[in-house]
């Protein structure tokens, strides 16, 4: 599907569908776009990044944004190409991330006065910072859901659950800190000098979310993470309790065993002609098993 929208001052934006690139002379010969951009924008490893033709003007972009319907346990991020060829914004996307396309329509409605290319694909990108927010804050308030359940009872459901969150929160924040580079690379290269005022007032708005969208997954990232350490400690304390506690039964199980074990032995031993002898033997037993128990059980606790 080509989707195509007229700005102003003869600029229009122009959105391909990645299925459509196959067709790589088609789309070389109708909208000057080469094979090499075409592999960026087919690679669904690819992250954010810009990248810069000479020989034609055109200046390639690829920005992390959220797939919203992962077909996994956790979130990940997906790449969007955008591509800017002099008066034309040319976007290629697919079904994950065509959400995107139906924001910057709603930002062509809503905006008054002409817009022009840069400005357009820099209120584009601040719109997909801000697609982030309502995401991480879902996730900030089910981690503290998760945490309340496993002071309760830690259980295997919640411990994975909080996993899910934690590998997340390590995508959207490697992908929130690739934004910013991206737009660190673009502050420093030459284009970002025939800006005017509009377009770099447009830009900063983009770099302050960019940095407020890094800040946010960075702080969530590092209190999921100490929850995950907390809830491993919490963990191994319980298993070293349990392993102290067998311990002990097996001691006192030892116990008895070579007490019994003498009376087992084919040797002359005190009480074995007595025939309530086992009835002392057991007496005898019990008092030192308590007496052991009780001194195992003070060790174990001052430790």
């Amino acid at each position: 599907m080509i989707l195509e929208k007229k700005l102003a001052d003869n600029r229009s934006w122009i959105n391909l569908d990645s299925s459509m690139l196959d067709q790589a002379d088609w789309a070389d010969e109708q909208y000057d776009i080469d094979r090499e951009m075409i592999a960026y924008a087919l690679d669904k490893n690819e992250r954010a990044h810009m990248d810069y033709n000479r020989q034609t003007g055109t200046v390639l972009f690829i920005y992390n944004v959220l797939d919203l319907q992962p077909d996994k346990d956790y979130y990940e991020t997906i790449p969007m190409t955008f591509l800017v060829q002099k008066e034309r914004l040319i976007t290629i996307s697919n079904q994950d991330n065509a959400y995107v396309l139906e924001m910057m329509e709603a930002y062509l409605d809503q905006h008054q006065g002409p817009v022009s290319v840069y400005k357009f694909l820099f209120a584009s990108l601040e719109l997909i910072s801000n697609s982030y927010y309502p995401l991480i804050e879902k996730m900030d308030k089910t981690k503290d859901e998760i945490s309340s359940l496993l002071r309760k009872t830690t259980t295997k459901r919640n411990l994975l659950a909080l996993s899910d969150l934690e590998t997340s929160m390590v995508y959207l924040e490697a992908a929130a800190r690739q934004n910013k580079m991206l737009l660190d690379h673009i502050k420093s290269h030459a284009i970002y000098r025939s800006f005017d005022s509009v377009e770099t007032e447009q830009f900063e708005d983009a770099m302050i979310e960019a940095k407020q969208l890094v800040a946010m997954t960075d702080l969530i990232s590092q209190v999921l993470q100490q929850l995950s350490n907390s809830y491993n400690n919490v963990l191994n304390n319980n298993l070293n309790d349990n392993l102290t506690m067998l311990t002990i039964v097996s001691i006192l199980l030892a116990v008895i065993a070579v007490i019994t074990g003498f009376f087992g032995m084919n040797v002359p031993l005190p009480l074995t002609e007595d025939k309530y002898a086992w009835i002392y033997i057991l007496l005898a037993s019990l008092v030192l098993w308590v007496i052991l128990a009780q001194i195992l059980k003070w060790y174990a606790n001052r430790r």
